[in-house]
């Protein structure tokens, strides 16, 4: 998304036509690159009908199914995982930083995409082949309000008394407001989000058979919203801002029940956040200097202006493991990256406004191959294995499907560099991605995205790009609560937003803002996903 002579002409072209002109223009021609909705494939069948075609508890696919060779061997499409996955590992001397990302970066992008990437996992039993996913294909914060209605439900306080209505379940600690915790003192599920059976209603935190600390994990509307105290405080953040919503309406609309109040602040809570997604979090991806805007008429008459349905490579491309470092610091001791999954224990202890600013003040590893912490690694082999019970094409085929080169050599995947060190393990990166594949048609998709060096003046290589900002865009934009019947007309926007709420969308650019309105001790600190010192080179 821009080089040099790219940002000139733009800057040339916003000061003759404006920059909502320019904005329209550039995110058309980003979203374009690429085939739009709706995908002839899905993930439930190899070859095209009317099931694979409307059934969306699987994934879609953006190109046809590729069967991978019966039996792994070296120099095919499909060396042993085991080999593939040594490609990720973080070598000996540390991992390599990320110039321009904060953690809050990974956080943010891993609470994002944990609300529509839904691949189908389970608990204690081996998964399936993971072609199904739970989405609901949507930015609709399902973290924090669940994916189903009776999810959201308990969730929610529903009291009709003055004061409380339209809010989500809280608990307030000495150290500020959090969600209700999942589980009681016995470890079990609280009656609470539970039905009459006395069964669960919310998905049970992801790896719970594994470990995790029970005691402080929050009764949210993801089975990943308890991961990391980084991702958690996210949907802190988002409960907060949810009820002090839901006060404003109710103060300025004191006839209003309890479901009124919810579902408006719930409204404007999702708009407000894809503000944020495009504005904060695309913007931090963009390599140029060109600031984009949510404006969502740019999708109104657009021929990429179709309903949502998560891709199988959508899901894959978004494994940013190696952006997470081996250890982290919080309140000044360095904390070991694995000891924090599913234990929300800092997070608790330290209060929002410092999870925050800790998140920020720790630079992001770079995102590629040779990077990943130890405590992650696991995540790389199963990414690599449902890469291929999917028959994901290769990774050649989705340069093209994106209108970029194919890859010749090796060496084109890897790239260059002018730093000696740098272009050594570039080298011996392409000569391994050779001894294991043969040729640079056999390389794997998931394997290609990371084996890219990241473009300049970005965190992010050059085809993850392009697919995160075809479809950030497609599947921001679209939302219904942003069509041109609801938000492009001023009548339905008051009633669906009230002026109030549309003044808070209009007011919030940066998860910050956010942040600001529902924490102290933030004025003065630092907290974005741009690092600090980073300079545009």
């Amino acid at each position: 998304m821009g080089g040099s002579l790219e940002t000139m002409a733009l800057e040339a072209l916003t000061a003759i036509v404006g920059h909502g002109e320019v904005n329209e223009l550039l995110i058309n021609r980003i979203v374009n690159s690429g085939r739009s909705r709706p995908h002839p494939w899905s993930t439930r069948y190899p070859y095209i009908c009317w099931t694979g075609l409307t059934d969306r508890s699987f994934n879609a696919r953006l190109l046809p199914a590729k069967p991978y060779p019966p039996v792994e061997a070296l120099g095919t499409r499909n060396p042993p995982i085991a080999e593939v996955t040594k490609l990720f590992e973080a070598a000996p001397a540390g991992q390599r930083l990320c110039p321009k990302s904060t953690c809050l970066f990974p956080a943010f992008a891993q609470y994002l995409t944990d609300g529509f990437i839904r691949t189908q996992m389970t608990n204690g039993a081996a998964p399936e082949d993971r072609r199904r996913t739970t989405s609901n294909h949507e930015i609709d914060l399902s973290p924090l309000y669940g994916r189903t209605e009776a999810q959201t439900g308990v969730l929610r306080l529903k009291s009709a008394a003055a004061g409380q209505r339209g809010r989500l379940r809280s608990q307030t600690l000495p150290t500020g407001v959090f969600p209700r915790l999942l589980f009681d003192v016995h470890g079990n599920v609280d009656p609470l989000f539970c039905d009459d059976a006395g069964f669960p209603i919310l998905d049970m935190p992801l790896g719970l058979d594994h470990g995790g600390n029970r005691a402080t994990m929050f009764a949210v509307g993801g089975d990943r919203a308890n991961a990391t105290p980084q991702v958690a405080m996210m949907n802190t953040l988002l409960l907060r801002e949810h009820n002090r919503l839901a006060g404003k309406l109710e103060q300025a609309n004191p006839g209003w029940d309890d479901e009124r109040v919810f579902q408006t602040a719930r409204n404007i809570l999702i708009v407000l956040y894809i503000k944020v997604v495009v504005e904060d979090y695309i913007n931090h991806i963009n390599t140029s200097v060109f600031k984009f805007r949510s404006d969502p008429s740019v999708a109104w008459h657009a021929r990429w202006n179709k309903p949502n349905w998560m891709t199988a490579e959508f899901s894959l491309l978004y494994r940013w493991h190696s952006l997470i470092p081996e250890t982290f610091v919080w309140s000044g001791a360095s904390v070991p990256g694995g000891t924090m999954l599913l234990d929300n224990t800092r997070l608790l202890a330290s209060g929002l406004a410092d999870a925050f600013v800790a998140a920020s003040a720790n630079p992001a590893t770079r995102l590629g191959l040779g990077n990943t912490a130890s405590f992650v690694r696991g995540f790389e082999a199963r990414a690599l294995a449902q890469a291929r019970s999917n028959e994901v094409a290769g990774y050649n085929d989705y340069r093209k499907a994106m209108g970029l080169e194919a890859a010749k050599s090796f060496a084109d995947i890897t790239g260059t560099s002018k730093d000696p060190a740098e272009q050594a393990r570039r080298t011996a990166l392409a000569a391994e991605l050779k001894r294991l594949y043969g040729t640079v048609d056999n390389v794997e998709y998931y394997v290609g995205l990371f084996a890219e060096p990241c473009e300049k003046n970005g965190p992010l290589p050059e085809l993850i790009m392009a697919m995160v900002a075809m479809d950030a865009f497609s599947q921001a934009l679209t939302n219904p609560l942003l069509s041109e019947h609801v938000w492009g007309n001023a009548a339905n926007r008051r009633l669906a937003f009230t002026d109030m709420g549309i003044a808070e969308i209009e007011a919030t650019t940066k998860l910050r803002d956010i942040l600001v309105r529902n924490s102290t001790g933030v004025a003065d600190r630092f907290v974005g996903m741009t690092r600090p010192e980073w300079r545009r080179s």
